[in-house]
């Protein structure tokens, strides 16, 4: 291959990373050992996957050109195979390689395990903005990679990248027993209940900054991606299917957070419980719904969800025609604390975090009548800056990434 033809390739290598600054890193960047030698960064369309890959680039090589930076989506590899890149770049001396949107590129696991295999002294980090189609790999990379996964902006990371404040995150435990003295010191510095109520809109992908007009487009267009697109490219579904996965996301966008009704909700779609679940379960795995259950969730054997939820509040003010407070406050306190944690329905309260911790959320006068006498039990109460004891203001839970 003739370094000419790769020119599309340096010229969109260049014009993105001429963008890149340094002053906002998402969450995940400090904790991926960048050493390894393959990585996969998973995550929602719009989160921050290719910032991340050319941040570190601009921060580790001096000369750019030292590496290598590609999109897999990019017309280019239509008729150029991604080997001949790869042999490319060896003989050039660039032993580590940047590759996004990997999951656009036919049999990427195929070519990743080549890669890693065949040429030891090559490193690559990928991503995949399909996590349905990262987790329906035709091989197996386990033994090889180390993957991440890369969720929406937390509300701390929201108050920085609008220049509001810096905050270190708060590991639960520390807010659990601390809250009280953390808040006072937030509270002191900034008005934080205007700036939580913003981010409950539209805060949780950082491409809001892109155009806020757009932002509600933009994020409909990223749903109808994961339904046309990344469900047919690991299940074998019809059109009529893929309609059933819109009509299915409209119905329960209505009533979230949704204690369903499974044979009425599967009456409702024309379908069996089977496709159903299934349906379900890639919604969840994709972040567009939450799953939660009494029972651990495992994706390989299908459990009825107890609550439904959509997998963040930008969602919620998207595809809701009308955004119920309640509904909001729980969707909230789930997407954020699922980033770390195990989360299940329980029989008293509304979650359950790592078998331990018991929480009910609710309106600034909720009391703890429903899980009274619980141990570990706690109160995430909305439209409070500073809270007391076992009653922890809502807005703090996003702080914890």
């Amino acid at each position: 291959m003739e370094t000419s033809e790769l020119q599309p390739l340096f010229d969109n290598y260049h014009r993105k990373i001429s963008k890149i600054d340094l002053h906002f890193k998402r969450y995940l960047y400090s904790q991926i050992n960048w050493n390894a030698r393959l990585i996969g960064i998973k995550g929602p369309r719009g989160v921050g996957k290719t910032t991340m890959l050319l941040q570190n680039i601009f921060e580790n090589y001096a000369d750019i050109d030292q590496t290598l930076y590609a999109s897999l989506d990019d017309l280019w590899f239509a008729t150029h195979p991604l080997m001949d890149l790869v042999d490319w770049a060896y003989r050039h001396g660039i032993m580590r390689l940047y590759l996004d949107e990997v999951h656009r590129y036919e049999q990427w696991s195929i070519n990743l395990k080549n890669i890693y295999d065949n040429y030891p002294d090559m490193s690559i980090v990928y991503t995949s903005s399909s996590l349905l189609v990262m987790d329906n790999a035709k091989v197996d990379l386990s033994r090889r990679q180390t993957v991440y996964t890369l969720y929406g902006m937390s509300f701390r990371e929201y108050l920085e990248l609008e220049g509001v404040i810096n905050l270190d995150a708060i590991p639960l435990e520390d807010l659990l027993q601390n809250h009280v003295r953390h808040a006072m010191q937030i509270t002191n510095a900034i008005k934080v209940i205007p700036h939580f109520e913003t981010y409950l809109r539209h805060g949780y992908y950082p491409f809001y900054r892109e155009s806020l007009e757009d932002f509600p487009t933009r994020l409909r267009e990223t749903v109808s991606v994961v339904i046309d697109s990344d469900l047919p490219a690991v299940e074998k579904v019809t059109f009529e299917t893929l309609q059933k996965v819109k009509r299915l996301l409209m119905i329960i966008s209505e009533r979230v957070p949704f204690e369903p009704n499974m044979s009425e909700l599967w009456k409702q779609l024309d379908t069996n419980n089977e496709l159903g679940l299934r349906m379900l379960y890639a919604l969840d795995k994709a972040q567009i719904l939450g799953l939660l259950t009494a029972k651990a969730k495992n994706y390989k054997s299908l459990l009825k969800p107890n609550k439904i939820f959509l997998g963040n509040t930008n969602l919620m003010h998207v595809l809701c025609s009308h955004v119920d407070k309640g509904n909001e406050r729980e969707t909230f306190f789930y997407s954020q604390i699922l980033v770390q944690r195990q989360a299940r329905y329980p029989k008293r309260g509304d979650f359950l975090i790592d078998d331990k911790y018991l929480f009910e959320v609710g309106g600034k006068g909720k009391t703890f009548d429903q899980i009274a006498d619980e141990p570990d039990s706690f109160l995430a109460v909305d439209d409070t800056e500073v809270g007391h004891g076992n009653r922890i203001p809502l807005w703090m839970f996003g702080l914890t990434y």
